[in-house]
């Protein structure tokens, strides 16, 4: 069992930044991609940005890309999402997930494993 904790997350005005954390607990992340998806009030949820442990593949949403980075620690066994230049419409409830293999990694219904979410809040 795989049991994910997801921190970091708050309030923060326009073009600031906060940086996310996933950490894993039951096993290590080895083998496993790992993504963020997140979900605005009123909205599905949708991909951010997903990496495999090891350093074969990443990916981002078009409307992140150049201002959020996804990267991880193995020595923590954690994910981190740094998000720069922050909009109000980034604001949501984001969710860390992972899933065995390195396919598919921005699909959602792919994960296996989700954390309980943490809220960021981008002010104007």
């Amino acid at each position: 069992q795989v049991m994910l904790v997801e921190s970091g997350g708050g309030l923060v005005q326009a073009d600031g930044s906060l940086r996310l954390s996933c950490t894993a607990s039951g096993r290590t992340f080895s083998g496993y991609a790992i993504a963020w998806f997140r979900q605005a009030p009123g909205r599905g949820r949708e991909f951010v940005a997903a990496r495999t442990w090891s350093d074969v593949l990443t990916d981002y949403a078009d409307s992140v890309k150049g201002r959020f980075t996804i990267s991880r620690d193995s020595t923590k066994n954690t994910v981190y999402l740094q998000m720069n230049a922050l909009r109000p419409d980034d604001t949501a409830v984001y969710y860390c997930a992972a899933k065995p293999g390195y396919n598919r990694i921005t699909i959602m219904t792919e994960y296996n494993y989700w954390g309980q979410g943490t809220q960021v809040t981008v002010s104007s």
